[in-house]
């Protein structure tokens, strides 16, 4: 029989939530930030910075592993979207995996457990228990969940058997790759095998909460979060590197969260209890939270670069990914919302970064073009981000979270239309992209450009300004931003060339609409014909 151990104290296995499991060697549960690091360092995973920043390299997978995600095919799961790039898995399979993955543990000298769980508010609150042969993924795991609020249920709660060194061979459970990430909703259990990336920890668990919030009239949202000293909150929905934890961490404004939301009838509500914010280009100056943070004793630096002579990150050096990470609790900025929680939300922000350079920087959306930009879920990859992209590439993710929406498209965009509707909610178009011709040619917006129109929307200066639609998608567009220039407001008319804007942006359009025609039965009975969300290639 395993033995617990805790501080100073000696825990048997037959009181635990662990006893389900065929564990026998030596287990820590809930161990202290000093123990973890200390750990972590020993076992020669991690290394400190200058700043007492825990520093890890994540080998091979420096992101998530889109193709090899499971889910176990069961009467729990009849209503996924299986066309969402998910893989089913037998429950065969997965109890040979589970299997796999214990004895993987069991050989292991020390194993780590956090008793954590999901959701700021009870009555949505998920019980989620991590257990893991890697200290740093134990601190991430007490870091990005938050305290548990029950005792372990079995029949609601989750576990999460995490074992990031054991690489299963391709097709032993029917795996396409030695990275694993399967979850099973009847025994309320995710595995994770094969990936030392910590993202997986947390996104496994924004998975479950997007499936199974919905039914409770929820809707869950990839999106940052804030109030403004008044109370008054804002919701910024975006894809990687688009900008929902920059602008949601804005002076004078207090954090909810930077990443993943409910918004119930009671107002938004955070998942997590930390942030895993994206640290390539990150500066003191336009990121001053972010940076204070990633420079605070505890922190976890993932896939930086340290300089040797002096210690200190190097954030501008890519030559491990441009997906650099650091995570945090909530704690380490300064202005947070204490529960974690706000009002019904007054202003949300779709982020996109238009690499084409022809959307405006803000536009007024209908309820319409809400929920056709929030199914769309479009951003644009850069030339030079992956091999073989040699100019922009559109890409598209629905929700603003494809990847983690495990129900169709059309279920959260109702969803997010009764909220609208029946709250009044502002919902507005933000391209933090390129303006005056596409990447390459043009500029992207100035980072404070951005802010200026965010704070005058929040602040309702916006409410009075003369607007005028756009000749190709139609969007609602200010004339006049206070401290805006007002050459940035209607894209075309900072273009060199018109005709050439034109050109593009009618191609974009066009493939806006045909990516739409992926979900035939919303776009028919929701968008199709309508003037405001955008003209197609030969109108």
């Amino acid at each position: 029989m395993a033995v617990l151990k805790t501080e100073g104290n000696l825990l048997i296995m037959s009181t635990s939530f662990l006893q389900n499991l065929d564990i026998t060697t030596s287990i820590f549960v809930n161990p202290p930030l000093s123990k973890l690091m200390e750990d972590s360092v020993k076992n020669q995973q991690a290394r400190i910075s200058k700043y007492g920043a825990l520093i890890v390299n994540t080998g091979n997978h420096t992101g998530r592993s889109a193709k090899d995600k499971y889910i176990v095919e069961n009467n729990s799961s009849k209503d996924i979207w299986w066309d969402n790039n998910l893989n089913k898995m037998s429950k065969e399979n997965f109890l040979k995996l589970k299997a796999l993955a214990i004895n993987h543990l069991n050989n292991s000298e020390l194993l780590y457990v956090t008793e954590r769980s999901v959701g700021a508010i009870k009555e949505y609150n998920l019980g989620c228990n991590l257990i893991t042969s890697t200290p740093q993924h134990a601190l991430f795991s007490k870091y990005l969940f938050r305290d548990k609020q029950h005792e372990f249920e079995f029949e609601k709660d989750f576990l999460i058997i995490h074992a990031p060194d054991l690489q299963i061979p391709v097709n032993t459970v029917g795996n396409h790759s030695t990275a694993i990430i399967s979850t099973c909703f009847e025994s309320k259990t995710t595995i994770i095998t094969g990936s030392f990336y910590a993202g997986e920890i947390k996104k496994s668990m924004f998975c479950v909460l997007n499936y199974q919030l919905p039914t409770k009239n929820v809707l869950p949202m990839h999106a940052g979060a804030s109030h403004s000293e008044n109370k008054d909150v804002s919701i910024f929905f975006g894809l990687s590197g688009t900008g929902k934890t920059t602008l949601s961490t804005d002076k004078g404004t207090s954090l909810i969260g930077d990443d993943e939301h409910g918004l119930c009838e009671d107002g938004v509500f955070n998942f997590e209890g930390g942030c895993y914010a994206k640290t390539y280009k990150l500066g003191k100056g336009s990121e001053p939270q972010i940076f204070k943070a990633a420079s605070s004793f505890g922190a976890i630096l993932e896939n930086v670069i340290i300089t040797e002579k002096t210690g200190e990150p190097d954030y501008f050096d890519k030559s491990i990914t441009e997906n650099g990470r650091c995570s945090y609790p909530l704690s380490y900025i300064d202005d947070i919302a204490p529960k974690s929680t706000g009002k019904t939300p007054k202003n949300m922000f779709f982020l996109t970064a238009d690499a084409f350079g022809v959307l405006p920087p803000v536009s007024k959306l209908t309820v319409t073009q809400a929920m056709f930009y929030f199914v769309l879920g479009y951003t644009a990859k850069l030339a030079g981000t992956e091999i073989g992209v040699k100019e922009p590439t559109a890409t598209f993710s629905c929700c603003f979270g494809g990847p983690f929406m495990l129900r169709h498209p059309s279920e959260y965009a109702t969803l997010l239309k009764s909220y609208i509707e029946k709250h009044k909610i502002n919902v507005y178009l933000i391209n933090t992209g390129w303006t005056g011709g596409p990447f390459g040619v043009g500029q992207r917006f100035p980072l404070n450009i951005t802010r200026q129109i965010i704070r005058t929307i929040q602040n309702g200066s916006l409410r009075n300004a003369p607007f005028e639609n756009d000749k190709i998608f139609g969007l609602s567009v200010p004339l006049a931003v206070h401290s805006v220039p007002t050459s940035f407001l209607m894209p075309e008319k900072n273009w060199p060339s018109p005709e050439e804007y034109t050109t593009k942006a009618r191609e974009l359009a066009h493939e806006f609409h045909k990516q739409m025609e992926r979900f035939p039965d919303f776009y028919k009975s929701n968008i199709e014909g309508s003037p405001l969300v955008g003209r197609k290639k030969n109108d």
